[in-house]
């Protein structure tokens, strides 16, 4: 199957891309144990359950902002393509749907990519995590008591309670601060948390300053490139927002799509950002990130329980009740984009613009025994 067709196949039917780390790399077999008939039976269905309206991206983002003001869209769109993913095991894709090398909008899963990156400069001995922010970068945003507290910890677990404008968009108005109930409104940083796309935005102001350079070109040459990425991907912001470095203007990125921008990146491409976290920073016989900070990323938030350094964790099945507790994911548009990363079953599951994604994690997992 060429890549622009779209079918769902399983095993060694045309669509299969092989070991995603080249050259036949695999630990063990991927097929141990796996129902093949349940596989396939999840991956069809999972096919016909595409989101709809995603083919006009304006009118579809349109309808799931829920603020009232500040609706304008600053950030550049993509329209999407319909329901893709594929399902890999011991480093093989072993089922695919739709495209799954079509570049699709990430949404919030933009968050979890976002905080990968800033394991480049954790592992470079930049950036430590419980030190303020304000130590190693100097942004208005971290001056005053406030924002001498906060460290990078909080930015990165969404904790920060920051209270601002950033781009022209005020952390007040984006709705999904509040739905939740964990915010402590004016607290300390660290005792309350919050899901904020402006707050998020902060974060990658802060870390272009620090690393000096833009996040995408330090995730394409530190990440995406070792781990043979497509060159379809891409990392937007708005725009108006740059960064001043050294008297040269840097674009920041967004860490979502409230607002347009984020993350543009193929299901095939996304399922290799979930393999390198499934085996601890190494992409064949290669370190790309530090085992130390795969750790760090699904460690539980104090305040938070089921939430790392913006990764999801299901260990008390509160994220998918339905999925294995095993899982870490990043997810965005509610889970109509989602990397699911689990150890125990040594699987990736990355599914784009498709629905009810926790049928498709559900019946996948009883399809594939864990591995230890």
């Amino acid at each position: 199957m060429r890549a622009s067709e779209s079918s769902e196949s399983v095993g060694g039917a045309p669509g299969s891309w092989g070991a995603l780390e080249g050259g036949g790399r695999l630990i063990g077999d991927p097929w141990q144990g796996v129902d093949r008939e349940e596989l396939a039976r999840a991956v069809r269905e999972q096919a016909g359950r595409a989101v709809a309206g995603v083919d006009d991206m304006a009118s579809y983002l349109a309808a799931q902002v829920a603020d009232v003001s500040h609706r304008e869209v600053v950030g550049p769109l993509l329209d999407g393509g319909g329901a893709s993913g594929v399902v890999v095991r011991r480093g093989e894709v072993i089922a695919s749907w739709g495209d799954p090398t079509r570049t699709e909008m990430a949404y919030s899963a933009t968050k979890s990519v976002l905080s990968l990156v800033a394991g480049v400069p954790f592992d470079d001995g930049l950036l430590r995590l419980d030190e303020p922010v304000a130590d190693s970068v100097a942004l208005p945003q971290f001056a005053g008591s406030h924002g001498r507290a906060i460290t990078w910890r909080h930015l990165l677990d969404q904790t920060s309670q920051w209270e601002g404008q950033l781009w022209g968009k005020p952390t007040r108005v984006d709705a999904q601060s509040t739905r939740e109930g964990t915010e402590s409104a004016g607290g300390p940083p660290g005792e309350g948390w919050a899901y904020n796309d402006v707050r998020v935005n902060l974060t990658a102001l802060a870390l272009t300053v620090l690393t000096g350079r833009s996040l995408p070109d330090l995730l394409r040459a530190r990440i995406m490139a070792p781990i043979g990425a497509s060159e379809g991907w891409s990392w937007h912001g708005y725009d108006t927002s740059e960064a001043d470095i050294d008297g040269v203007r840097v674009p920041v990125v967004s860490g979502g799509a409230h607002w347009g921008g984020g993350l543009w990146i193929s299901a095939l491409d996304l399922a290799r950002v979930g393999h390198l976290c499934l085996r601890g920073g190494v992409w064949g016989e290669r370190r790309v990130l530090s085992r130390r900070w795969i750790e760090e990323l699904w460690t539980p938030c104090r305040v938070k329980p089921n939430y790392g350094l913006s990764w999801w964790l299901n260990d008390d099945r509160t994220v998918w009740p339905s999925a294995p507790a095993t899982g870490r994911c990043a997810r965005g548009n509610g889970g109509n984009h989602l990397l699911w990363v689990d150890p125990a079953r040594d699987l990736v599951i990355s599914s784009r613009w498709g629905a009810e994604v926790e049928t498709l994690l559900a019946r996948v997992s009883r399809a594939v025994p864990p591995s230890r």
